[in-house]
């Protein structure tokens, strides 16, 4: 498991192009086959992304978490980017379709990862945080998932942010998940951006099409950095930070966040006049 440390705002601005992605940056996550696991400092986020084929794949016992089995103290929500694929949780199993997600609870013993088609492989992108209480497995369409339409063709900012697991559906103890999309013609995410110290946050690209990237924009808003991102690389989002991106075509993203507050609107704003 790939081991990331907390650094200080000002510790990043003094970083070069080659520093800031090395700690910011989780690059070939979904190897056919595989399951790759970093573990960040911030609010102690595991992430991983899982790409079986032909195998299943089982969440391992990692000897950093000091712990009996993956999930004793943690909870885990996931996103399938991929094709249809099976999550089988302590015999119980989850089919997701492409977007779907699903939540497992603190205690969950036996985790493993299925590819309905290994010619179209599901790819699992999983979040995982420490947890307090133990809450049932849960599966979220993305068809039934929350939907709103954000932004403006005006400002090259409309896009579909889908609420998929939050604390307005069901209870978790600190994991939030959702899929934003751009709408034909838009580039910008988030943008006017903001920070929220009361959580860190996760970015996991995806859609991005060959040829293409996104420039997604970091640092504190009177010290911005920024890095060049390609298809399925996801991005470390301090507390402190704004993570916002800019996109040569279109694209979509996983956001995932764990920390104190759970409250989607708890934001700190950055209007573009204030950006450096």
């Amino acid at each position: 498991m790939k081991t990331l440390f907390t650094h200080s705002a000002a510790e990043t601005a003094a970083m070069d192009t080659r520093r800031l992605r090395e700690e910011h940056l989780l690059e070939d996550l979904f190897v056919p086959g595989a399951l790759r696991l970093a573990w960040w400092e911030t609010d102690r986020t595991v992430a991983a992304g899982i790409s079986p084929s032909a195998s299943t794949l089982a969440l391992p016992v990692v000897p950093e978490l000091r712990s009996a089995f993956f999930l004793e103290r943690r909870e885990a929500g996931v996103v399938n980017i991929g094709g249809p694929g099976v999550i089988t949780v302590d015999g119980v199993a989850h089919r997701l379709e492409s977007l779907d997600a699903l939540y497992i609870g603190r205690g969950a013993r036996d985790v493993s990862f299925a590819s309905e088609n290994p010619a179209a492989p599901a790819k699992f992108w999983l979040l995982s945080y420490p947890a307090h209480a133990a809450y049932p497995t849960r599966h979220v369409s993305f068809a039934s998932a929350e939907t709103a339409v954000l932004g403006a063709t005006a400002t090259a900012n409309q896009r579909r942010l889908t609420k998929l697991i939050h604390a307005g559906a069901f209870p978790t103890c600190q994991v939030v998940m959702g899929v934003t999309r751009m709408e034909s013609g838009s580039i910008w995410n988030t943008m006017p951006p903001h920070t929220h110290l009361r959580r860190s946050e996760v970015y996991l690209y995806f859609d991005v099409e060959p040829g293409h990237a996104v420039f997604h924009f970091m640092g504190q808003p009177q010290e911005t950095r920024h890095l060049v991102v390609q298809n399925e690389q996801a991005v470390l989002s301090p507390p402190w930070s704004i993570h916002s991106g800019a996109g040569t075509a279109r694209y979509a993203f996983v956001w995932g966040m764990g920390g104190e507050n759970q409250e989607f609107a708890d934001m700190d704003a950055a209007p573009v006049a204030t950006l450096r």
